[in-house]
């Protein structure tokens, strides 16, 4: 059902309008239709006090001439006919208006064809026939008894019909106003969603590359361009901020690296070997941080552009690169996904994720599919886990599951940080989930590099 309906503001509104217009046009169509249908029922009734009130001038006409109205002796109702108490009370009302007070008053529909009195004067003047109104359908029959009086005046009228006519009006007049409200309004929304659309492809756009160029220009009612102006200037804030930001990391930087190489330099006059290995091992993890910290800093605004990969390949090569140094690491199913992607970058990702697998899970099982279209890099581990309610909190900076920080599980806690905010500068997602324990073995985790297919 979800499909059906439009996802656009322009579609969402013009459907509404819509629906409206439909559901109020059925009102006003019932509401007409009951009043066409009194006007006919008051103007039957009216016809037949009429009939009933001035047949006595008609006494001297022809009895052909005479074809809605009889007098007879008779009681004109036919067996198992029943009367229409509502339409005698209404006529009766009227009557009385005129100044005639019934003694005895029938209302019936009957079938024309049924009335012998009718069909007894068309076949006297075959000519009549012509006249649909008689020759077919139903006839309201009024009969009046006088007071003091013994015979009955009878009146007829066939049953008024005018629905199709009124329909076909009705419909022609919800074209017209389809017609001008719902083009007006979708001309007019058009002019708002045109730049709305624009603005929302720009705020893509400006997620994936944090680039200023291509902003939208201004337009449409004054309320959106004063939003795309507020945004195009938004825009150019953040772009500054960032760009500070990476001059201040990188002055950091250097200003720490240039002593720590001094440091280096001098842990090798410390004789003893121990204490020299320390104090070496303590550099590199500072090292290792501060490369970290740089690289989140950069990966939100890439230098190098996406280059068509073959990701298997990718994959491949960095498992071959821990099996080379010895690691526990197997490499399972994969297929070949040909894709747009920064090597570089999503190289680092693996590395940190397949890094975290080896140091807290002891082996690494590294495989990729494609699942839903995107393309699964999954890396498992067999070790711990993590507890289910600080799976999202360790995708956040300095966040470890393992709190000290010497060299075998040392580190600054950025790992699955940047591997995130990678997976993220490719459009992808970073999923933490524990698996489900087998037996006596641990529970492990599974990461999974989740990257959007072309």
């Amino acid at each position: 059902m979800k499909r059906l309906l439009p996802r656009s503001l322009l579609g969402q509104v013009l459907l509404s309008v819509a629906l409206a217009l439909f559901v109020a046009q059925g009102i006003s169509a019932f509401l007409q239709f009951r009043e066409a249908e009194r006007r006919r029922e008051m103007g039957s009734l009216s016809g037949l006090a009429f009939q009933l009130v001035a047949e006595p001038r008609f006494e001297g006409e022809p009895r052909w001439r005479r074809l809605r109205v009889e007098r007879t002796a008779a009681n004109p109702l036919q067996p198992d006919e029943r009367r229409d108490a509502q339409r005698e009370t209404e006529l009766r009302s009227i009557l009385v208006d005129q100044g005639v007070e019934p003694a005895r008053l029938l209302v019936v529909t009957r079938p024309t064809s049924e009335d012998a009195y009718v069909m007894g004067r068309l076949q006297e003047r075959p000519d009549l026939r012509s006249r649909g109104d008689w020759t077919g359908g139903n006839m309201i029959v009024a009969a009046l008894q006088r007071q003091g009086s013994t015979e009955w005046t009878v009146a007829r009228v066939p049953v008024a019909t005018g629905a199709p006519q009124q329909l076909g009006a009705l419909i022609t007049q919800t074209l017209l106003l389809y017609l001008v409200l719902v083009g007006g309004l979708a001309f007019v929304l058009r002019r708002i969603t045109r730049p709305l659309a624009a603005l929302r492809q720009r705020v893509e756009t400006f997620a994936r590359s944090l680039n200023t160029e291509g902003q939208v220009q201004p337009s449409g009612p004054e309320d959106a361009r004063r939003l795309i102006a507020a945004h195009n200037a938004m825009e150019d804030r953040i772009a500054a901020l960032l760009n500070e930001k990476n001059v201040m990391l990188g002055a950091i930087g250097h200003d720490l690296k240039t002593p720590l190489a001094a440091l280096r330099v001098r842990i090798e006059s410390v004789d003893d070997d121990a204490e020299r290995a320390k104090l070496a091992g303590g550099i590199d993890d500072i090292a290792r941080s501060l490369d970290d910290i740089l690289s989140l800093a950069r990966v939100g605004r890439p230098s190098d552009p996406l280059e068509r990969t073959d990701l298997g390949a990718l994959v491949l090569s960095v498992v071959e690169e821990y099996e080379d140094m010895g690691e526990p690491i197997t490499l399972g199913d994969t297929v070949r996904l040909p894709m747009a992607l920064r090597a570089t970058w999503l190289r680092r990702a693996m590395r940190n994720l397949i890094g975290n697998a080896l140091r807290y899970g002891e082996r690494a099982t590294v495989s990729l599919r494609r699942e839903n279209g995107e393309a699964v890099i999954r890396i498992e581990d067999e070790g711990p886990g993590i507890p289910t309610d600080e799976l999202a909190a360790m995708l956040e900076p300095f966040r470890r599951g393992e709190t000290s920080r010497n060299r075998e599980t040392g580190g600054a806690g950025l790992g699955l940080t940047l591997a995130r905010a990678i997976a993220e500068q490719h459009g992808g997602r970073l999923v933490l989930t524990n698996r489900a324990p087998k037996g006596d073995k641990a529970q492990g985790l599974i990461a999974e590099l989740r990257l959007p297919l072309d």
